[in-house]
């Protein structure tokens, strides 16, 4: 059984529930993803789909990649991501995998690039207090002491200190879906979800 798919970020919204309370939800685009290849225990050494999201233009594609999509029959993609599967015999080249393979109430992971902050400080970065702002105070904005004395005199590896924030590979697990709307490919989840509006995300059953 097929327990995730590709999808976008499309923004976020207030949803009411069935009791009336306004729960924060991100809209996700959710497919259609399709099949574009199998991999198989036999040749591969294991069980997975390849899926295929977003289409792309064919002038727009290398010779191998057209190639490559030519087999599915549904033009190229922009982005593909292998899924595994216990068997790949109920799936055929080119189906089509769309928002209905979710539940309203299950639970799912999100993952996804998050958005990117360039350089930043502890204060930012790592949520540092700041220092005293009068009485002759030079230290504002530092992040204090990172070293040790003579033993054994350098800075540890794994302290916090300024950096790149952002821009990674960022899951969040157990969100909630809240409502399926499958003739729009839409589904709304609970919660934030990482990255920008259009960015792709990556959406596992919570089982997986």
């Amino acid at each position: 059984m097929l327990k995730g798919v590709l999808g976008k970020k499309l923004g976020v919204m207030r949803f009411f529930g069935p009791g009336g309370q306004a729960l924060p939800v991100t809209v996700i685009e959710a497919g259609p993803c399709y099949v574009m290849q199998k991999k198989t225990k036999a040749k591969e050494g294991y069980e997975a789909l390849q899926l295929g999201f977003e289409a792309l233009e064919e002038r727009k594609l290398t010779k191998p990649m057209a190639g490559h999509f030519q087999a599915a029959g549904q033009g190229g993609f922009r982005h593909l991501k292998e899924f595994k599967v216990d068997s790949t015999d109920e799936y055929e080249v080119g189906q089509s995998i769309d928002a209905t393979i979710f539940e309203i109430g299950e639970k799912i992971h999100v993952t996804a690039k998050s958005k990117g902050r360039g350089f930043a400080g502890t204060i930012k970065r790592h949520n540092f207090s700041r220092g005293p702002e009068t009485h002759g105070s030079h230290s504002h904005r530092e992040p204090g002491s990172v070293g040790t004395s003579a033993t054994p005199a350098r800075v540890l590896k794994g302290r916090k200190m300024p950096g790149q924030m952002g821009d990674k590979k960022v899951t969040v697990k157990n969100l909630t879906v809240v409502d399926i709307r499958p003739e729009q490919n839409i589904i709304l989840v609970k919660g934030a979800v990482p990255g920008a509006k259009g960015g792709i995300v990556v959406l596992n059953k919570s089982d997986y």
